[in-house]
C-alpha cells in the first residue's frame, strides 16, 4: 500500500490552540512516497494578528519575523497543489488538518483530503510506550529534530516517524484503515466506492441514502458529512446490511449550522418517512399531556391517546410520540413540583395516593392541602410541560460560508422555520428578518431540538428578540 500513495506531512504552526479563533504563523509539507522524501517546502505566514508572547517563546516567531511574510491566501494556492492527490499526514491531524481547513473557508473554498494522524497510528503499531506525543517519539526512536516546534522540523521528523511506521506490513493496514474511515470495503454498496465517499464534504448538513430508483431510504444528518456516512460501513450491524443492500447513491444538503441541521433532518424523517430509519419515524404525536380543574377546584394532569379532532376539546399542554415518553413527562414533573399521583391521572381513586404516604405528596388527595396551595404548583408544572416558547425571537447561528448567517425563526411561541442571509446584510429591525424565512412545520419534537441547542454552552450563536 505504502508505495501506491503520496503522503503530504504537513506542520503548522499557529497563533493558539483554536482554529475558528487563532491562525497559522508557518506552514511546512514534507511529501513522501511511503519509503523516502520526495520534496520539502515550508514557509512563515503572516496571521494578520498579534502573537502571544508564550507562543513566541515556544516556537520562536516573533511578530517582526512575521511582519513581511505572505498571508495564507497568497500560498494557498501552493498548499493545493502540494497536497493534491495526497494523504493529508500530520501528528495529531485534527489540530493541523483544522486549522488548514479553516484557512480555506476563511477564503470561501472547500479543503478536503484523505487525512491520516501518526498519533492515532503509532498508539495502534507501538501500544504500551510512554508517552506518544512527538517529542516522546523522537527520543524512543533516535530521531533527531533539531528544528522543535518549527513547522518543518516537526514535519520532516514526522515523516521519518512514518516511515518506521510503514516498514511494517501489518502497520500498512492499519494506515489504511485510518485513511479510510474504518470503512469496509466489503459493507460498501455496489454502486458506492470509497473515492466517492471520500468526495463527501466535511461540513455540518443533512444526507440521504437512495435507492436504485431515486426513493430515499435514510436520510441523517451530522456535523461532519463524510465521516458520518462512512461510519455507516464501518461495522456489520443489521442497518449496515439494510443500507449495502438498498443504497445506490448518496446527496446531501448543507446547512452550516447544526441546530440547522437538526431541524431540516427532523422535517425530512416525517415528510419522507424512509424505511431504514427508526428515529423521529413517527409523524404525528398522538399522546397528550391535558389539564381541567376538577370539581374541588384542584388543577389536574392526564394522559390520552386523541385524535387530531379530539385535541380542540381538551387543554393540551404537550404532545408525545409514544405513552412512555408521556408516562415519562408526567413522572418528572410530579417529582419536581410535589404533585398529587391522583391528580395526575384521568380517573382519580377517592382516597389519599400511594406517593403521600412517602412524603412525595403534600396532601391534597387526604384534606391536607387547598386548591389554592395546590393550584400554585400545578400552574408552574404546567409551565414546566408547556410545548411553547414564552416569546417570539431569532436565533442567528452559522451558515454556509464565511459570508452568510442561518437564521431561525420562534414566532407565537413555536419553531416557524429557517433560513439564510449575508452577513452583509442591513437590518433595521428584527422583524425584516422574517423575510429570509422558509417556513416549516413546527412539532413537539422541533422544540425539544431547539431548547437543548440554547442549553449547550460555548455555542456560537445570538438570540435577536422581536421587540
Amino acid at each position: 500500500m505504502a508505495k501506491e500513495k503520496i503522503y503530504a506531512i504537513i506542520d503548522v504552526e499557529t497563533t493558539g490552540g483554536k482554529a475558528s479563533r487563532d491562525r497559522i504563523t508557518e506552514v511546512a509539507i514534507v511529501r513522501h512516497d511511503g519509503e523516502k522524501v520526495i520534496d520539502e517546502w515550508s514557509s512563515l505566514v503572516n496571521p494578520e494578528r498579534y502573537i502571544p508572547a508564550g507562543i513566541t517563546e515556544l516556537t520562536g516567531i516573533s511578530q517582526e519575523m512575521v511582519a513581511e511574510a505572505p498571508k495564507f491566501y497568497e500560498i494557498a494556492k501552493e498548499v493545493v497543489e502540494r497536497t493534491e492527490g495526497a494523504i493529508f499526514v500530520a501528528h495529531n491531524a485534527r489540530f493541523d488538518y483544522s486549522f488548514i481547513r479553516e484557512e480555506f473557508r476563511r477564503l470561501g473554498y472547500t479543503y478536503t483530503r484523505k487525512n491520516l494522524c501518526t498519533v492515532r497510528l503509532s498508539r495502534q503499531a507501538f501500544p504500551g510506550l510512554p508517552g506518544y506525543g512527538l517529542g516522546r517519539l523522537c527520543d524512543y526512536f533516535g530521531i533527531t529534530n533539531e528544528a522543535r516546534h518549527r513547522a518543518l522540523g516537526d514535519a520532516a521528523a514526522t515523516a521519518i516517524l512514518l516511515e518506521k511506521i510503514l516498514h511494517r506490513e501489518e502497520n500498512q493496514e492499519s494506515a489504511y484503515n485510518l485513511i479510510n474511515l474504518g470503512i469496509k470495503e466489503s459493507l460498501l454498496p455496489a454502486n458506492l466506492n470509497l473515492e466517492k465517499i471520500h468526495a463527501l464534504p466535511e461540513t455540518c448538513g443533512v444526507y440521504y441514502f437512495h435507492n436504485y430508483q431515486g426513493e430515499v431510504v435514510y436520510v441523517g444528518k451530522s456535523i461532519n458529512i463524510k465521516k458520518r456516512v462512512a461510519e455507516h460501513f464501518a461495522k456489520k450491524t443489521e442497518k449496515a446490511r439494510k443500507l449495502q443492500q438498498h443504497v445506490h447513491q448518496v446527496t446531501y444538503e448543507e446547512t452550516g449550522s447544526e441546530l440547522v441541521a437538526l431541524l431540516l433532518e427532523s422535517f425530512e424523517i416525517k415528510r419522507i418517512r424512509p424505511a431504514i430509519n427508526r428515529a423521529q419515524k413517527v409523524r404525528y404525536f398522538p399522546f397528550v399531556i391535558h389539564t381541567w380543574v376538577n370539581a374541588d377546584g384542584f388543577r389536574c394532569l392526564g394522559i390520552d391517546k386523541v385524535l387530531a379532532k379530539e385535541r380542540k376539546q381538551l387543554e393540551v399542554i404537550s404532545e408525545y410520540p409514544k405513552l412512555s415518553s408521556a408516562k415519562g413527562a408526567m413522572e418528572r414533573a410530579r417529582l419536581a413540583y410535589d404533585l398529587c399521583d391522583h391528580l395526575c391521572k384521568t380517573h382519580a381513586p377517592k382516597s389519599a395516593c400511594f406517593h403521600f404516604h412517602l412524603k412525595q405528596c403534600l396532601g391534597a388527595c387526604a384534606g391536607q392541602e387547598t386548591p389554592e396551595e395546590y393550584n400554585v404548583r400545578a400552574e408552574e408544572a404546567l409551565s414546566y410541560l408547556s410545548t411553547v416558547f414564552d416569546k417570539d425571537f431569532f436565533i442567528l447561528d452559522e451558515g454556509r460560508s464565511p459570508e452568510e448567517q442561518a437564521v431561525i425563526q420562534i414566532k407565537d411561541g413555536n419553531y416557524y422555520g429557517f433560513g439564510y442571509l449575508e452577513i452583509t446584510e442591513t437590518i433595521q429591525h428584527s422583524s425584516e428578518l422574517e423575510t429570509y424565512i422558509k417556513p416549516y412545520p413546527g412539532n413537539p419534537e422541533t422544540r425539544k431540538l431547539i431548547q437543548r441547542f440554547l442549553a449547550k454552552p460555548k455555542k456560537q450563536y445570538r438570540i435577536i428578540p422581536v421587540l
